[in-house]
C-alpha cells in the first residue's frame, strides 16, 4: 500500500525519534524511502539582513553531511533511503516534494529542532498533516527514544472502527502491520448513548429510552464484529464499549491496553470531503500520545479548499 514513504529530518535528535519507526514500516513494504531536509530561507518579512554565501554554503555542507551520516546509519539497519536536500520554507516544500513525487506516506515526528512544546504536534508538522493531504504517520517525540533502530516492534495496536467503510480502509494496513510484528490488533466501536434534553433532570422514561437504543446498537455491533471476523479471517481483539462521549473513550482506551500504535482512517461514517480530517482523528492528532498512522481516504481533489486555501490561491495567482 505504501510504496514511497517520504521522512522529513531538521538535524535534530527529537526528530530523529522517526527512524526507528521508519525501519519498523520497511519490514512490511517494500517500498522507495527518502529522507528530506529543507534548509529555511528567510522571508521577505522576517529578513533583517542579506543571506552571507558563504555562511549559506557551510551550512548546506553541513546538511549534507547530516543526510549522508542518516543514510549510513539506515544502511547498517538495512535499509536504503534516498537523501534530498531543498531550500525554501519547511512545510510548503515538503507538501509540494511530496505532491510531484507521488509520496503516499509521509513519517514525521511531532517536533523537532524547535524543541518539546506544550502542543502536541509543532506548528510544521500540523501544517504538513492539515494540507499535504497523504496519508501521514506521527511519531510522539515526547514517548521512550528507541536506540536500537531495528529493535522496534509493535506489540499493540488499534483500529477505532464505527462501522462505515472509510473507517475499515485502514484493516488492511492494520492486518499487516499485525502479522509482520506478531502484535495484537485491537478493533474498538463505541455505541454512543444518544443525548437527551437536559432542562430538566431525566425520568425514568428517558432512562428507559435510552437504554433500548444502547441496547439495540450493542446487538447491531456485536453482529458487525461477527461479519467483520469471518470477513478478515484474523483474529483479533474486539473491544465494545458504551459511552456519551466516543474520543474520550478511545484515547482512555489506548491507556488502559499500553496500545503503542493506532491506525485510523481520516474520515469516518459522519466525515466529509469540506475537512481533510474527521473529528476523532483531529482528536487523536491534536491529544493523542502514541504514534499515530492517519491514512488518508479521500484524493486530494476530493478535498474541498478551505476559505483560507482558496483565497491564497487567488492571491498566488495574481
Amino acid at each position: 500500500m505504501f510504496n514511497r514513504i517520504l521522512v522529513p529530518l531538521d538535524q535534530s535528535p527529537i526528530a530523529e525519534c522517526v527512524l526507528p519507526h521508519l525501519v519498523a514500516f520497511a519490514k512490511v513494504y517494500d517500498a522507495h524511502l527518502t529522507l528530506i531536509h529543507v534548509m529555511e530561507c528567510p522571508t521577505a518579512a522576517n529578513r533583517l539582513q542579506p543571506i552571507d554565501p558563504l555562511s549559506w554554503q557551510l551550512c548546506k555542507s553541513e546538511a549534507e553531511a547530516y543526510l549522508n551520516d542518516v543514510v549510513n546509519r539506515l544502511s547498517e539497519a538495512g535499509l536504503e533511503t534516498e537523501p534530498v536536500l531543498l531550500e525554501g520554507q519547511p512545510a510548503q516544500t515538503i507538501i509540494e516534494y511530496a505532491q510531484s513525487n507521488a509520496i503516499n506516506l509521509i513519517m514525521m515526528s511531532s517536533h523537532g529542532r524547535t524543541g518539546m512544546s506544550r502542543w502536541n504536534v509543532n506548528s510544521v508538522v500540523r501544517k504538513i498533516i492539515q494540507e499535504s493531504l497523504i496519508s501521514t504517520a506521527v511519531i510522539r517525540a515526547y514517548n521512550p527514544f528507541v536506540e536500537k533502530l531495528e529493535r522496534l516492534q509493535y506489540r499493540r495496536i488499534l483500529v477505532p472502527l464505527d462501522g462505515s467503510l472509510r473507517s475499515e480502509c485502514v484493516l488492511p494496513t492494520a492486518a499487516t502491520l499485525t502479522e509482520t510484528h506478531q502484535a495484537s490488533l485491537l478493533l474498538a466501536h463505541v455505541v454512543v448513548k444518544p443525548e437527551m434534553p437536559r432542562q430538566t433532570p431525566l425520568n425514568q422514561d428517558d432512562l428507559d429510552l435510552i437504554q433500548s437504543f444502547v441496547d439495540r446498537n450493542l446487538r447491531a455491533a456485536n453482529d458487525y464484529f461477527k461479519r467483520l471476523l469471518a470477513r478478515l479471517g484474523a483474529d483479533f481483539v474486539p473491544r465494545l464499549l458504551v459511552s456519551e462521549n466516543i474520543a474520550i473513550s478511545l484515547h482512555q482506551l489506548v491507556e488502559d491496553e499500553a496500545v503503542d500504535l493506532v491506525v485510523i482512517s481520516a474520515h469516518g461514517y459522519s466525515g466529509h470531503a469540506k475537512w481533510p480530517y474527521g473529528s476523532l482523528t483531529t482528536s487523536f492528532i491534536e491529544y493523542g500520545t502514541t504514534p499515530l498512522l492517519i491514512v488518508q481516504d479521500l484524493a486530494p481533489g476530493e478535498i474541498a479548499l478551505s476559505e483560507a486555501q482558496a483565497a491564497a490561491q487567488q492571491v498566488k495567482g495574481h
